[in-house]
């Protein structure tokens, strides 16, 4: 990350703070694994949309007169685990600035918080961009991607816009060129359950790692899969990028099933729509689904028949909501604190 210690980092500072958003992304290459618990790297490379229907907004403002740090989310005083990893962000970025000031954050999401719809991804990037901001720093965004990965690996991937990989090992995501994909497909998100989930990604990824067997596998396959995915998006197959994209979850889920204690994060609802992708499919609909470490269920297809999919799923018992997503764009800075 960039440097920029100096004696007068406070005069760089923006009295009124800064405000950032930055959207949820979906990752077609699953990422499941550490690399390096320390550093909080990647073990296998993965490959993601970034989702305009889904976004966080977050204000930091650094105060010289403030004897903690105080972090609030979607409008109540964050738990201590929660609040820890944002404050563990704001330090790294006082360290590089030379900042003493303690901060006011305050976050919200417009959808459901550690349910498995990467709230993390969309929170720590854009805590990410509005802590840099207001501090007044300027950082390249690899620096500011390699930032977010520190506290939440997917939300390296939220610092940018459509599609986006990071490699295996990587401190920071790139953007992957691939415009007419992302203008021809949708995202259909249904929501199937609304309370957090019991295990956090983390601390099931660990479980995972550490004691399936199946984990071994996953790790050999992964790269090739995120290969097969990335190369069909390039010629514009969707067809092939679905069937990747499927593959890559159900490989992901099967290590956590073989995990002792077995990680199960689907419900009968994640079931029910995953079988009604396979019907809508079957009939000539283009819809492949993919789930993250949590119940609910995204499906990709086309953006002609987003309607017909979301109108399957909407009839689906236990379904709460269903939303539509176009590609989103970068995290950013918008008026206000």
């Amino acid at each position: 990350m960039p440097s920029l210690k100096n004696e007068s980092a406070e005069a760089l500072v923006r009295p009124d703070g800064c405000r950032a958003v930055a959207h949820s992304n979906i990752a077609l290459a699953k990422y499941w694994g550490k690399r390096d618990v320390e550093r909080n790297l990647p073990d296998v490379p993965s490959l993601s949309l970034t989702l305009a229907a889904l976004s966080t907004t977050t204000s930091v403002r650094f105060d010289p007169d403030a004897a903690s740090d105080e972090v609030a989310l979607n409008g109540a005083p964050a738990e201590a685990a929660a609040a820890a990893k944002v404050i563990a962000l704001l330090d790294r970025v006082r360290a590089e600035a030379g900042l003493r000031w303690r901060a006011h954050v305050a976050s919200s999401n417009d959808f459901p918080t550690a349910s498995g719809l990467a709230s993390s991804a969309s929170g720590f990037a854009a805590l990410a961009v509005a802590t840099l901001g207001a501090a007044g720093l300027s950082w390249p965004a690899p620096a500011v991607s390699a930032l977010a990965r520190a506290s939440s690996v997917s939300a390296a991937r939220s610092i940018f816009g459509g599609f986006v990989a990071l490699e295996a090992g990587a401190a920071e995501a790139t953007p992957v060129a691939a415009d007419v994909a992302a203008a021809s497909l949708r995202m259909v998100i249904a929501v199937t359950q609304t309370t957090p989930k019991k295990v956090g990604s983390t601390q099931g990824m660990l479980g995972t790692q550490r004691t399936s067997p199946y984990y071994g596998a996953w790790r050999g396959a992964a790269p090739g899969i995120y290969a097969e995915l990335r190369d069909a998006l390039a010629r514009g197959d969707f067809e092939r990028v679905g069937e990747a994209m499927e593959h890559s979850t159900l490989c992901m889920h099967a290590t956590m099933l073989a995990a002792a204690p077995a990680l199960i994060y689907w419900n009968p609802q994640t079931l029910a729509a995953m079988s009604c992708v396979r019907e809508l499919r079957a009939g000539g609909t283009f819809a492949y689904f993919t789930m993250d470490a949590g119940p609910h269920v995204k499906v990709l297809t086309l953006a002609n028949q987003a309607d017909r999919v979301r109108s399957a799923l909407e009839t689906l018992p236990g379904v709460h909501q269903v939303m539509v997503s176009a590609s989103g764009g970068a995290a950013r800075m918008v008026e206000g604190a």
